[in-house]
């Protein structure tokens, strides 16, 4: 190092290091200096992010090399053309291309000194700091005191690692705990790769930005809100934490109420309570103008293993009269609803789910229960909300999952809704192979209980004399023409467990033969109530049950290669044939949980087609096949199936009428089934066909059938999907089903999309459904709308249901997120 004389200057043009303790008092200051500059930078970083936007008229500087990391030992580095000691003006200077480094912060400047007499840094020209969290901050002039409680910054720019951004002419520092930002702005959108110049998408420009640093709070006065630079808001003061706050009690972004004619419009005003670092509350009183104030409470808390929430509703109505001859017509309204998870360890976890309402209609009737994705999507309220309490473990091969669970009816029908006490299923698959195959099992447990029938009348006859509930002196008669039991009265328990075995071979001749077995068995208790009309479908009083059903079977398959100069094709015929003996107690026990079957080529190698427990497929059965795969060499694939099933012998369980009919008219109630199809192609990644179809064994007329297709590009996609739907008069589908459902999203722009989906019943000759949407969707501003148009329909001859939905959303990242949303719903 060299020398330095007392009285005169001297210069150094190499790197110096400097260790803190040990220093003279000139370079010890200088570090004090450079901490004080650092600090100031996290106080800009604090404006930074409450709003993040602003409008930028400068052109970054291209970035300097950073100088050599230094180790985090109160060293600092010190480079620059040159470093000069002035003993007789008591100042230290570096100048030309400076930079320090100290614990993880730089400082670049064209000139920075630091006088002794005045205990003040000056910087000056093209600075740059960046700290440990890689926030740059650039400015023309820094003057700082040397305990960095005063000082002030000029020009002042802030670029922070989550890409938000903030300028001022002017930042002023003192007491050692305010810093006032004149001129400020803020964005947290990018600038224009284009024109760096041009004012980003939003920004908010206020007069002066005060930060204290003790409240850690940020103070904006007359402050604007602009969109490409033209003003749209205008805001005389609020107030936000400081980006260092993580969470902060305070009033949050209010919202608007579009209302109906029984509550009337109004506005939301949440306020925010940071309780303590693990709990929360977010009060949110609704001012109605024709209900008065519905106070509505959030309570959150994270524990060390899970967390919880807990909600409350209720308001003492002004109008009660508004909602006469509903449940609405009282004074008190309200509902809880709680959610919480804990784990116990890596594998299990437990939690529940739980809602209480005053009456069922309060949720509807204040649009407190709509669910809705980022983009403003709808889903129309739903008709229920489920209560549980729940377990839930995942192993490697292995599943546990056991729950008790209790569905609020919207609709008022509770005592026809089911409380399922609990259910509970367990799956495994051993490591380790038995009898060189792989062996699994699995069991379910249930037990629910309903009060009332559950009835659906599928006929004009059946809705207008009321044969559903008309007693038959039988009591197995059926009248399946006339209405289904969709849910019996009483209590149901039912446990199952099943164990199955398979293994492949695969012979010299490159045949594939796959023997499996397996064995269930289901112990099963009812009490069905005697209510009327129930004894036509299920014996009433207590039944007891216990079905076994052993299966042994063989699956074969076949495949044949190919090769082309354009591609190859595999050719792979497909047999199953299963053995088994007939269903015991079938179509005269409770069917809650195998009420849905559709036969189509994705089920027909099934060794049981039912959906659930409570049905079983018996009798001797052969499924048979073919199935082509073509890939081409050039790209693209062409997949077919098609087959049949059979019965071979015994009882046939889709032929056998129950409480639901679950079965009929699926295609697989004869002996030999209709045909099922399916076949997709996909000559590239951007477009996919493929056709879905079931035909009459013996008439070939289509019994169900769907052809789709989808597009996509860059800028837009579509998608079409057909559907043609024979009736299916024995579960109250009276008319054939025609119909065709469009979608799709059109890019208009970088950063705008159009989207749209529609569904014509053809059979009506009406459009039934529609949506269209459009938004706005960046990296820093959200901005959607959707309206949907939809008619709900049941089976039989119910008038459908017409339903409104419009939502509206708009979101500054970092600084708002607001929404508005109405629906309605009338008989059509």
């Amino acid at each position: 190092m060299t020398a330095v004389r007392r009285g005169l200057v001297s210069r150094l043009t190499r790197r110096t290091w400097v260790r803190a303790n040990g220093c003279g008092l000139s370079v010890r200051r200088l570090l004090l200096a450079v901490v004080a500059a650092a600090s100031l930078g996290g106080l800009i970083d604090a404006a930074v992010a409450p709003a993040k936007a602003q409008s930028f008229t400068y052109n970054p500087l291209p970035p300097r090399p950073k100088p050599p990391r230094a180790p985090n030992d109160n060293q600092m580095l010190v480079q620059a053309t040159e470093v000069d000691y002035d003993y007789n003006n008591s100042r230290v200077s570096a100048v030309g291309n400076v930079q320090l480094f100290y614990n993880g912060t730089s400082v670049e400047a064209d000139r920075v000194i630091y006088d002794q007499k005045t205990k003040r840094l000056h910087a000056e020209g093209n600075i740059r700091m960046t700290d440990a969290d890689g926030k740059i901050t650039y400015a023309e002039i820094m003057d700082l005191s040397d305990d960095y409680r005063d000082g002030f910054v000029d020009s002042l720019r802030v670029d922070t690692a989550d890409q938000t951004r903030m300028a001022a002419s002017r930042a002023d520092r003192s007491s050692g705990n305010y810093t006032v930002f004149e001129n400020g702005v803020y964005t947290a959108c990018a600038p224009c790769k284009e024109d760096p110049k041009k004012p980003p998408l939003w920004q908010v420009k206020g007069a002066r930005i005060i930060h204290d640093q003790q409240e850690k709070m940020l103070y904006f006065e007359t402050a604007q809100l602009e969109f490409f630079g033209v003003p749209l808001a205008y805001m005389p003061y609020f107030s936000t934490p400081d980006p260092t706050v993580k969470r902060k009690s305070g009033f949050l972004m209010p919202g608007y109420i579009s209302g109906t004619t029984n509550t009337g419009y109004g506005v939301e005003v949440p306020y925010y309570w940071a309780i303590a670092p693990d709990m929360d509350a977010t009060i949110t009183p609704r001012f109605l103008s024709r209900q008065g104030a519905l106070l509505q409470g959030e309570f959150r808390q994270r524990l060390i293993d899970g967390a919880y929430q807990i909600r409350a509703y209720g308001i003492y109505q002004l109008d009660p009269g508004a909602f006469a001859g509903q449940p609405g017509d009282r004074e008190f309204r309200g509902a809880i609803d709680t959610k919480g998870q804990f784990a116990l360890n890596d594998k299990w976890v437990w939690g529940w789910d739980g809602v209480l309402m005053s009456d069922y209609y309060f949720f509807s009737d204040y649009r407190l229960y709509q669910y809705r994705d980022p983009l403003g999507s709808f889903l129309l309220l739903p008709t229920e909300a489920l209560s549980q309490l729940y377990l839930t473990g995942v192993g490697n091969r292995s599943f546990f999952d056991a729950r008790t669970m209790y569905w609020l009816s919207y609709s008022g029908n509770q005592s026809q809704v089911p409380i399922v006490y609990p259910v509970i299923d367990y799956s495994n698959v051993l490591n380790y192979p038995v009898f060189g195959g792989e062996f699994s099992y699995k069991t379910n447990f249930v037990n629910l209980s309903r009060d009332d029938a559950v009835f659906d009348p599928i006929t004009t006859l059946a809705n207008t004399n009321g044969l559903c509930t008309t007693a038959s002196a039988d009591p197995l008669a059926r009248m399946p023409a006339q209405c289904l039991l969709r849910g019996f009265p009483g209590t149901y328990t039912r446990l199952s467990a099943e164990a199955q075995w398979r293994k492949s071979f695969t012979d010299p001749f490159g045949q594939i033969w796959t023997p499996f077995a397996s064995l269930r068995a289901d112990a099963i208790k009812s009490s069905v109530s005697n209510q009327p009309g129930v004894s036509n479908y299920l014996p009433v009083g207590d039944t007891e049950a216990f079905r076994l059903m052993p299966t042994v079977g063989l699956e074969y398959r076949y495949p044949f290669i190919n090769v082309q100069p354009w591609g190859s094709t595999t050719l792979e015929p497909i047999a199953q044939i299963i053995i088994r003996p007939n269903e015991t107690y079938a179509g005269r026990l409770p069917n809650e949980d195998a009420q849905s079957l559709v036969f189509d080529a994705a089920n027909l190698f099934n060794v049981d087609k039912f959906s659930g427990y409570d049905r079983v497929e018996g009798g001797g059965r052969a499924n048979v096949g073919v199935q082509s795969t073509t890939q081409f060499d050039r790209g693209g694939a062409v997949k077919v199936l098609f087959g049949q099933s059979y019965h071979l012998f015994g009882l046939n369980s889709f032929a056998v009428q129950d409480a639901i009919n679950t079965g009929l008219n699926s295609g697989l109630d004869k002996p030999r089934s209709d045909y099922v199809t399916s076949a997709s192609y996909s000559p590239n990644s951007t477009y996919t066909f493929s056709v879905r179809s079931r035909m009459d064994e013996q008439t070939w007329n289509v019994q169900r059938f769907e052809a789709e297709g989808r597009a996509n590009f860059n800028r837009w996609s579509v998608s079409v999907l057909y559907g043609n739907y024979a009736a299916q008069p024995e579960l109250g589908y009276l008319t054939r089903r025609e119909g065709i459902l469009t979608t799709g999203s059109l890019k208009v722009a970088t950063n705008w999309v159009v989207s749209g989906s529609a569904r014509w019943d053809l059979e009506a000759n009406k459009i039934n459904q529609y949506v269209l949407g459009a938004g706005y969707v960046d990296d820093c501003f959200v901005l959607a709308a959707n309206y949907v148009t939809s008619y709900s329909y049941s089976a039989g001859t119910a008038p459908p249901t017409l339903s409104h939905a419009f939502m509206f959303q708009i979101g500054l990242r970092t600084l708002a997120n607001s929404s508005t949303s109405s629906s309605s719903a009338g008989l059509q």
